[in-house]
């Protein structure tokens, strides 16, 4: 298996590679990284470089072929699949829950409720709702927010409006902060870096899913 880790969190968020590596090797899980890897296209994509982000694509799927390809991030896993040709794409969140459910990563639940946000390009775009759930629920308490699913508010850093509209990339973000802070929970399950990175704020903790297990779900070796 191949992890490709992605742009955010190989240079921004360090944090959650270094989780979901600790995860695989709890897990037993074969895989390995790419020293010189390279972005997916998915940001190409997203604002409007196709020609740059076709030609990406073409040197990575030389590189992907024949592999399984394990991601951090929605936006490469949507990305993988449906913009590359293939590919066997699968997202960590979905890989957690099959490793949980075959007792190859042991986990222990606690009385602490948490809340999850659904990335765009993992929730509506891809239609993987449920098994980050199942994730978290076999750690913590899962308390949902008033927009979950299909209909999840955007964290505002996708499509190149954080880069483009920071100020309304924050504006959405303080949106989808205060209503899990409406649930009355002390930690935000995300399954996106680049929600994590915009969704980061004082008064909430925010945290990978990876980081989330590293942190409370005390994991260890079958």
């Amino acid at each position: 298996m191949l992890y490709f880790r992605g742009c955010t969190a190989r240079e921004k968020l360090t944090t959650i590679q270094d989780a979901t590596e600790r995860l695989l090797n709890l897990a037993d899980v074969d895989y390995h990284i790419l020293d010189d890897e390279k972005c997916c296209g998915s940001v190409l994509l997203r604002t409007g470089f196709e020609s740059e982000a076709k030609k990406q694509i073409q040197k990575n799927t030389e590189i992907f072929r024949d592999q399984k390809v394990l991601t951090s991030c929605a936006g490469c896993y949507k990305t993988l699949k449906e913009d590359y040709e293939g590919i066997d794409v699968i997202h960590i969140s979905q890989l957690l829950d099959e490793l949980i459910k075959d007792k190859k990563l042991v986990l222990s639940k606690k009385d602490l409720n948490v809340t999850y946000h659904d990335s765009c390009h993992l929730g509506r775009h891809s239609d993987v709702f449920d098994e980050p759930r199942e994730v978290i629920e076999s750690v913590a308490n899962l308390v949902e927010m008033e927009d979950i699913r299909e209909n999840s508010l955007c964290c505002g850093a996708g499509g190149g409006v954080k880069s483009a509209y920071p100020e309304i990339a924050s504006q959405m973000a303080d949106s989808r902060i205060s209503q899990a802070k409406q649930t009355g929970c002390e930690t935000l399950v995300v399954a996106c870096p680049f929600c994590k990175l915009n969704l980061d704020n004082d008064d909430l903790e925010v945290l990978d899913l990876t980081e989330f297990l590293v942190k409370y779900g005390d994991a260890d070796e079958s």
